[in-house]
């Protein structure tokens, strides 16, 4: 059984590149931390999940670390 993922793309905090990310919307509201794919510095995201399973917001932060 295939897990339900999506591809976001979010604005590194610290240099302000795109880059992708994969959600994965079986595991509901999260926080992860992403190394921007441009810059390598550490980003916070904070993903709601909506009750239809659908990504609601993401919000990127720079990391403590």
């Amino acid at each position: 059984m295939s897990r339900p993922v999506e591809y976001v793309s979010i604005d590194c905090p610290s240099c302000g590149e795109p880059f992708e990310v994969e959600i994965d919307l079986s595991a509901g509201c999260q926080t992860l931390i992403e190394d921007c794919r441009v810059c390598c510095s550490p980003a916070e995201l904070r993903i709601e999940i909506d009750t239809d399973g659908a990504i609601a917001a993401v919000e990127a932060t720079p990391a403590n670390g």
